[in-house]
């Protein structure tokens, strides 16, 4: 039989059993290059209004610091390690100074010389039920409160950007529990990043934050921008609050499931004759213990000696000010400019991945208040054009804007805007002027470079490879051939399972395989007739049967879908399968 007609067979098959192709042609299952790398990345709903949306955010949470401060031990096993495994393994010094400043503000002042009364604004703006009488809450409150230091700890993270968020919350008129909500989304890490691809503080996957305008380039991410990302996310949970009626537990439960979760959920229990408050309603897992863990944080909030716990002290005053630069500016000379390590200017500025702020903008940074004016008058003496480093470059035989952009860290744009070039066609000999960072990429620590490289050189079991993309490559393909899981791969790079893999990128892979340094080659996995399928949760349907169904495995499965096995499948759910149509019904 051929090829074409076997696939055919396969097509009209899955269609037969409820299984859908996604967003696919029937003749692109017959090209299997179709199926790999410039697909792998796609993001179910990535134009879908969020407000409709049944998607679940896999936010990074709380539950990786809850388990250090339960264990007794530090987050990852490392002590005075900066968040989101921020620097290299040669700059354990500054990884101190950074974490050091991230959980201990400068401007922290014995408890006797505080006025706790940012604490007294946060309880007077409480809306919320806190006397709901729920074990989701009572479980939730009972670990919180039974663990002190983890309330210490994310004050002390968050002391930094709480007194502009509950300005903010106050400010619309929402209730101040949600400013409490990055503890439930990031802990207040900055540099949060989940497995499923949300970012920041609060926690944004890349379509909504779209969907509010927060961009992603090269130089940043506006997910992690203080300032953006919590203004689209109180905007996020006002419109969520009106469209429920003005309940804040459903609009909750949607600004972590989407709109489209919720209603569907209200409309089932309607149909049953069922109430339709959110503790009635059957919601994915995450969610259902979304909103108790809000609540039982601002129990503790709102009653803390109720509980045997003592809040750490926070001024009722603004840590940081909001200074315009009016160009791009090289972070190392903003933080000598205003007289402050460079970790802190990262800190308060966690969306610049780069050296330098944005060259197209935003023109601004965050700097401590007490900092502010010396930076403002410093960054007045300094003309516009000598605020980044320039290097001259001859252009050489093989070049191009981006090998160059690369060689510089910076961006074939860039280069193109500096020297008024119409294309980006260059010649050999054409000199060129290329902004660069002043310092070396040691002294910009918290940059994406320096995280990932941290990330990528910690020690961990098994056989360290370093593999470099090949157009074709998925996740799963290699996973597989070095025996650990996608998430696992993603996780060690930085990276979400859904992230497009994109040829020339360096992985480091912790194989599991005897032999890893060689991965199977594309033409060799093409000759698996793997395909890229939909398919669509039936009545009765569990993981494993649809494991077993396609010749897959349950674990695969659920990395592919970012699914907690402990959850039960919804009918009608669309799942990402990856199978062998020689193995499959």
């Amino acid at each position: 039989m051929s090829v074409k007609r076997l696939s055919l067979l396969f097509f009209s098959s899955l269609l037969a059993s409820g299984c859908s192709v996604l967003e696919r042609p029937v003749e692109s299952l017959l090209n299997p290059t179709d199926w790999f790398s410039d697909h792998s990345g796609d993001e179910q709903g990535e134009n879908e209004n969020p407000m409709e949306s049944e998607q679940v955010t896999l936010a990074t949470g709380d539950e990786e610091l809850k388990e250090s401060v339960a264990s007794g031990q530090p987050e990852d096993g490392v002590r005075n390690e900066p968040l989101d495994d921020a620097i290299a393994p040669e700059l354990k010094t500054t990884a101190r100074e950074a974490r050091e400043k991230l959980d201990n503000p400068e401007n922290a002042k014995p408890a006797s010389a505080i006025d706790q009364s940012l604490w007294q604004r946060l309880r007077s703006g409480f809306a919320l039920n806190h006397d709901v009488n729920n074990e989701r809450v009572r479980d939730q409150l009972d670990w919180y409160a039974s663990h002190p230091d983890y309330i210490d700890r994310v004050v002390e993270r968050g002391s930094r950007y709480l007194h502009y968020i509950l300005n903010q919350t106050e400010k619309r008129g929402l209730p101040t529990e949600f400013a409490l909500l990055p503890v439930v989304e990031s802990a207040f890490d900055p540099f949060a990043y989940s497995h499923g691809r949300a970012a920041g503080l609060w926690q944004f996957i890349p379509s909504t934050g779209k969907y509010f305008g927060l961009t992603q380039s090269w130089w940043h991410d506006d997910r992690r921008d203080v300032i953006a990302a919590t203004d689209a996310a109180l905007t996020y949970l006002e419109k969520l609050a009106n469209r429920f009626d003005g309940d804040y537990t459903l609009a909750l439960a949607a600004y972590n499931s989407g709109g489209g979760t919720v209603s569907s959920a209200m409309r089932r229990n309607r149909k049953a004759g069922k109430p339709t408050d959110f503790w009635s309603l059957e919601l994915p897992r995450e969610t259902r213990h979304y909103a108790p863990k809000l609540i039982a944080l601002a129990k503790i909030f709102d009653q803390p000696e109720a509980y045997g716990i003592t809040l750490p002290p926070l001024e009722d005053k603004p840590y940081f000010a909001v200074v315009e630069t009016g160009s791009q500016l090289d972070l190392a000379q903003a933080a000598k400019l205003a007289g402050v390590d460079i970790e802190e200017i990262y800190l308060l500025n966690p969306s610049y991945n780069r050296w330098a702020t944005h060259p197209e903008g935003p023109h601004r940074l965050l700097v401590p208040v007490a900092n502010a004016e010396t930076f403002r008058q410093a960054l007045d003496r300094i003309p516009s054009d000598q605020r980044v480093s320039w290097k001259t470059y001859k252009v050489e035989s093989g070049d191009s804007l981006n090998t160059i952009a690369r060689k510089f860290s910076t961006t074939p744009t860039v280069i193109q805007q500096v020297n008024k070039l119409d294309s980006d066609l260059i010649r050999i000999g054409q000199r060129l002027i290329i902004p660069s960072s002043s310092k070396g990429a040691d002294a910009y620590a918290l940059s994406a470079p320096q995280r990932l490289e941290r990330k990528q050189d910690r020690k961990r079991d098994g056989n360290k490879v370093r593999y470099t993309v090949r157009r074709g490559d998925t996740f799963w393909d290699i996973a597989r051939e070095h025996r650990v899981s996608v998430r696992q791969v993603a996780g060690w790079n930085g990276m979400a399972p859904g992230d497009p893999l994109i040829p020339g990128k360096e992985l480091v892979i912790w194989s599991q395989t005897s032999q890893p340094t060689v991965l199977a080659s594309n033409s060799a996995r093409s000759d698996a007739m793997v395909r890229r399928v939909g398919y669509r949760v039936r009545k009765g349907d569990s993981l494993s049967t649809i494991a077993s169904r396609f010749s897959v495995n349950v674990s695969d499965i659920a990395s592919w879908n970012d699914l907690n096995t402990a959850r039960y499948l919804q009918p009608g759910q669309s799942l990402v399968l990856y199978v062998d149509i020689r193995n499959s019904p």
